[in-house]
């Protein structure tokens, strides 16, 4: 059953442009419809998301999206919003970042069932690269004029005298070769729609001109916004750079406490953007939040709907503990169930010092854990003190004057945690 997919995004504040007559077109039957992906790294980010969920709403409508990975796009660079040229990626590693590329994907949309709408995985590499120069401007080229070209805002904003650098004619053409993918797809999957941020409008309209041109058809365009913070910082980035879907790249963890650190401004508009709950389900917590702000019911609900859907259930639930530690009452029993990653994610920034396997083996007197050989206090008499104040802990259980640390009580066979108090931490790392 075909439900309407425009008005799905429109309610979620995620429809930027819409073509004339799309929407009809959409409510007709199945449609196919493609977003572009960049393969220049085995993983997507957070930035990629929207578009995903452009696709995974538009197959839960009832229609057939396909995934672009952009083998060819991706080794020219798209102008749009960007100063400088991508490298040159090798086939393999194409090949590489696009199976993993897919794997993320495959969180949001289903590629396996034998259903009419199953998502497809295309690469434009695998009809470009034995297109010769010669026949893409014969057959491509002749069909839209440079005055179409230039008139663009992507092309504008990079020759204009105020950008600091040039575009040459490899960004120049890649209206040119996006637009003919949309052709190509037009030609072969029957795919009459392309979807992307709004700064994709231009490439976006080139396609859907070569399909009038070339093959006297009708392509429509539909972008959304580009997400922005209301702090005006990017979104996307954090203190480490790109949040990535890898977990490997960025811990389940850290992936989780990005969302959970939302504005309530943020908050509200992500979770009708990055998450399926209904429209009553929304308009539900937006209103339970404002009732009680500092309780972040909304932050606590996207974190957990996001993080299950990107990661796992059981990454979540590990996230939900890991952020707990901190702040809440946990047991080093919950300190020794994080992995090696989470540990030091949570405990990021926090004073550490080397301590010696034999230190640890032959019992290492906690006064001196404390001072002399782990410099957490400044001395040996302020060590006593802090001890007599019952003040100490050691992987959060409070620990007296006659204790010493051992091999049991190391977290990942190479740490231990000390503490003063509610907010003072210090890690011994073993070595």
């Amino acid at each position: 059953m075909i439900k309407n997919f425009v008005e799905e995004l429109t309610w979620r504040g995620m429809i930027h442009t819409v073509m004339p007559g799309a929407e009809e077109h959409l409510m007709e039957s199945m449609r196919s419809a493609y977003v572009g992906f960049d393969p220049t790294a085995d993983s997507l980010h957070i930035g990629n998301l929207v578009p995903i969920m452009l696709l995974a709403h538009y197959q839960r409508c009832g229609h057939r999206p396909l995934a672009l990975v952009g083998g060819a796009t991706g080794m020219i660079g798209d102008p749009s919003g960007k100063s400088n040229e991508r490298n040159l990626l090798d086939e393999k590693t194409l090949r590489h970042n696009q199976n993993a590329i897919k794997n993320q994907l495959s969180h949001f949309l289903d590629f396996e069932s034998d259903v009419e709408n199953a998502a497809v995985l295309v690469n434009n590499y695998d009809w470009m690269k034995d297109f010769s120069f010669l026949e893409f401007i014969r057959d491509v080229g002749k069909h839209i004029t440079v005055n179409y070209m230039m008139a663009k805002d992507s092309v504008k904003n990079r020759i204009s005298s105020e950008a600091s650098e040039g575009m040459s004619f490899t960004e120049f053409t890649y209206q040119l070769v996006q637009g003919y993918d949309f052709l190509h797809l037009y030609k072969e999957k029957d795919c009459t729609i392309q979807m992307g941020g709004s700064d994709q409008w231009g490439n976006i309209t080139t396609g859907t001109e070569l399909i009038r041109r070339i093959d006297s058809g009708k392509g429509f365009a539909i972008t959304c916004p580009l997400i922005t913070k209301s702090d005006g910082s990017k979104f996307g980035k954090s203190e480490g750079g790109n949040v990535w879907l890898d977990a490997n790249r960025t811990s389940p963890y850290k992936f989780y406490q990005y969302w959970l650190n939302s504005s309530d401004e943020d908050a509200e508009k992500y979770i009708k953007i990055f998450t399926f709950l209904t429209e009553g389900d929304i308009n539900t917590l937006i209103d339970t939040h404002k009732e009680a702000p500092h309780l972040r019911v909304l932050q606590k609900r996207l974190a957990e709907e996001i993080t299950m859907m990107v990661h796992s259930k059981d990454d979540l639930e590990n996230a939900i503990k890991a952020s707990t530690i901190l702040f809440g009452k946990s047991t080093s029993y919950d300190l020794k169930g994080l992995n090696e990653q989470t540990f030091l994610d949570v405990f990021d920034g926090v004073p550490q010092t080397e301590i010696s396997q034999t230190d640890i083996d032959n019992g290492l007197d906690i006064i001196a854990a404390l001072a002399e050989k782990g410099g957490f206090l400044k001395s040996n008499g302020e060590a006593r003190r802090a001890l007599k104040e019952n003040s100490i802990s050691v992987n959060k259980e409070k620990v007296k004057d006659d204790y010493r640390i051992t091999t049991k009580d190391l977290i990942n066979n190479k740490f231990v945690l000390l503490q003063r108090g509610k907010k003072n931490y210090f890690v011994l790392r073993i070595v």
